[in-house]
């Protein structure tokens, strides 16, 4: 179906965040020129307590891990599958993010191309509003006994791209295919054009999801490099990801220099209060250090207030 080969792949975990949380299971089929090749899945031994919701959510238990191997008796293995193929999975950068953490973890590097079908179907399907999988499994009418165990999600994705392909045609998905992976690894509802136009200079930008409300806000002395590392798909924390996830809108405002955008940022943060600023959104005052100008002064450095700092400061 699309012409390079592929490995369709999903991971349930103990949480969300790959810089803490592990794998618990793995399962991914490999297509070569639009065949099924192989097939592989396997429980992992997290080496944590898999939290109670993650087995309601699985069906996966502490004592079904118990004896399976760790991610670093498998990762050979794994890569084996990789190697040579495009990494596709629902929402990519929540998968490889994990598996770049875990194999980090072993001195490893890990750099594939990346697809995200998540994407795939906003291109594909743009009439329709929902690109999540079970959004996908109503509107495709799929069906599954496996739903948030890897094999059975990973015979979802399958599933709705074999149905992409009998009713758009074959050459139609390949194309957009072929497009996403040019582009960087972009949330499903953010516009890949826009980025062109983020300058690379000094300022404060705006990621917004779905209403007018910032979901966070930043700065930045080259725009558009610091932008595009958010969605690099490689997510240290729970934090990085959900903005990677929600953000569906870029703006920006260029300031004179590096102090302009600091001033500017504290200033909007407290004034919007975003949701992912959760360390500069408390209202506090913003100090620094004044030379005296003149021996009438009592003191060679005051201290000023955020309403009084001019580039003069120091500090």
């Amino acid at each position: 179906m699309l012409p390079f080969p592929y490995v369709i792949l999903d991971l349930e975990t103990t949480g969300g965040t790959p810089l803490h949380d592990r794998i618990i299971e793995i399962a991914l089929i490999r297509f070569e020129e639009g065949m099924e090749s192989e097939r592989w899945e396997t429980l992992v031994n997290p080496g944590m307590s898999i939290p109670p919701f993650i087995t309601h959510l699985t069906g996966i238990s502490n004592g079904m891990v118990k004896d399976a191997p760790s991610f670093g008796d498998i990762a050979h293995r794994l890569y084996s599958f990789l190697d040579g193929a495009v990494l596709a999975a629902h929402n990519v950068r929540f998968d490889y993010g994990f598996l770049k953490n875990e194999y980090r973890r072993m001195g490893a590097l890990l750099q594939h191309k990346v697809l995200c079908t998540a994407r795939l179907s906003r291109k594909l399907y743009p009439q329709h509003k929902g690109h999540g999988l079970d959004a996908i499994v109503q509107r495709h009418g799929l069906k599954t006994e496996a739903r948030h165990r890897a094999m059975g999600d990973v015979e979802l994705v399958a599933a709705y791209l074999g149905m992409a392909r009998r009713e758009l045609g074959a050459r139609e998905v390949q194309e957009a295919a072929t497009v996403l992976l040019k582009d960087p690894s972009l949330p499903a509802g953010l516009d890949a054009s826009i980025l062109e136009q983020i300058p690379d200079r000094p300022g404060v930008y705006f990621f917004y999801g779905k209403n007018a409300l910032p979901l966070y806000i930043g700065k930045s002395v080259t725009l558009r490099s610091r932008v595009m590392s958010h969605f690099s798909g490689d997510h240290a924390s729970f934090s990085d990801m959900r903005i990677a996830q929600e953000v569906e809108r870029v703006e920006w405002m260029e300031t004179a220099g590096e102090l302009g955008a600091l001033l500017l940022e504290s200033r909007l943060i407290k004034e919007h209060h975003p949701i992912h600023n959760k360390r500069l959104r408390r209202s506090r005052t913003l100090f620094s250090l004044k030379l005296g100008d003149g021996s009438h002064e009592a003191q060679l450095v005051n201290i000023v207030t955020e309403e009084d700092i001019h580039p003069e400061v120091f500090g």
